[in-house]
């Protein structure tokens, strides 16, 4: 094994694949265009108090499962609110968004289930495919005609489509509206991974509540939510919303669920915090759009769908040493390399935050031009 282990890494390291966690210090000063706190909120002081006073009351931990001793009120109070967020009937929290992913696909999956995925769906969806030992097909990225065929020629009796509504590394939309049409004439469940979309996109008085809200996709029936309480909402966890009866069924077949530790209350309580300040400051969610379209007119990108701007680099090895470039420049992007990437195209990714100045901004992309020009 000691062999083995040595050869990948070796390996790892040939094809400038090695990757090592970065660690921060407190109060650092970097311009943050890599972190997924797309709206500030994770060193917001209200969310601070929150967990400060769900810890004296509830304790730092669940200490037991849901089924057992965990669900505390505050978890039964953030489903409320998470649903009525995007829509939804009711919401089940897990203690992670990847769990969340888990949960439901393999609580709705099986043999019996034929499952048709976006190519460019996350590792945690993928990863609930091959647990939930479902038939699986893969259509091309926003493509609904290939989905469209691929449910045609089925035979199993149920069936799930799986889609991001946004996605994490290119940061464009799923066609939501063709996708709901999609689901109806086969009778197929659509599931609809709002990782990048709840805090983020929405219109009018539900700015923030994600893709979903406010359209024919929300209280429907055939349509699962799955979010994440670590993105947008500065918190922990993550949380699956549908109808009532979906949720009943997961609490019975949701292995992730059933057998996993229950979230944290204090993680729920900056959860819930958070779900408050995206109804009561839609100002947040107009920053991250207006910030990103700054980006994408700095950068001569095409702008993007929610705060996600990406940038398609040669190689791993000059994504890698962009990255570090703008690092040692004071300025924190992200650096996405085969295999996180699901065309196999090295990419800087670049998150506008709501809480980045237009100084921040400029002074960034300054920063990044310089490097992209020295860049081969």
């Amino acid at each position: 094994m000691t062999r083995w282990l040595e050869q990948q890494a070796a390996v790892r390291a040939r094809r400038g694949l090695a990757r090592t966690p970065l660690t921060r210090g407190p109060g650092e000063r970097a311009i943050d265009l890599a972190s997924n706190d797309y709206l500030g909120l994770a060193q917001d002081p209200r969310l601070a108090e929150a967990v400060s006073a769900a810890a004296h009351r509830w304790g730092t931990g669940a200490a037991s499962s849901r089924l057992v001793a965990g669900t505390t009120e505050l978890h039964v109070e953030l489903e409320r609110e998470l649903a009525a967020l995007v829509g939804a009937e009711a919401g089940l929290v897990f203690s992670s968004g990847y769990l969340a992913n888990l949960g439901i696909t393999t609580a709705l999956g099986g043999p019996g289930t034929l499952i048709v995925a976006d190519e460019h769906c996350h590792a945690s969806l993928i990863d609930g495919f091959r647990l939930s030992r479902s038939a699986v097909e893969t259509f091309a990225h926003n493509d609904v005609s290939e989905a469209d065929r691929l449910l045609r020629r089925h035979t199993q009796p149920r069936a799930l489509i799986a889609v991001e509504s946004i996605y994490s590394v290119r940061g464009d939309s799923a066609p939501l509206g063709e996708l709901i049409g999609l689901a109806e004439e086969h009778d197929a469940v659509l599931l609809v991974d709002e990782a990048h979309g709840v805090g983020v996109a929405g219109t009018g008085i539900q700015q923030g509540h994600g893709c979903v809200a406010g359209t024919a996709l929300a209280g429907h029936p055939g349509v699962v939510v799955t979010a994440t309480l670590s993105k947008a909402l500065g918190s922990q966890g993550g949380a699956v919303l549908g109808s009532a009866l979906l949720r009943e069924h997961l609490v019975n077949r949701a292995r992730s669920f059933i057998f996993d530790t229950a979230l944290a209350p204090p993680a729920a309580a900056a959860a819930l915090a958070a779900v408050g300040i995206i109804r009561q400051e839609p100002w947040r969610t107009q920053a991250v759009h207006h910030n990103a379209a700054r980006l994408a007119e700095h950068l001569s990108l095409d702008p993007s769908a929610g705060a996600v701007q990406s940038l398609r680099m040669s190689s791993p090895e000059t994504a890698v040493a962009a990255s570090r470039a703008a690092a040692a420049a004071g300025v924190r992007i992200g650096c996405f390399r085969p295999p996180s990437v699901p065309d196999g195209i090295s990419r800087l990714r670049l998150t506008a935050r709501a809480d980045l100045t237009d100084a921040d901004l400029d002074h960034a992309c300054a920063v990044l031009r310089d490097i992209l020009e020295r860049t081969p």
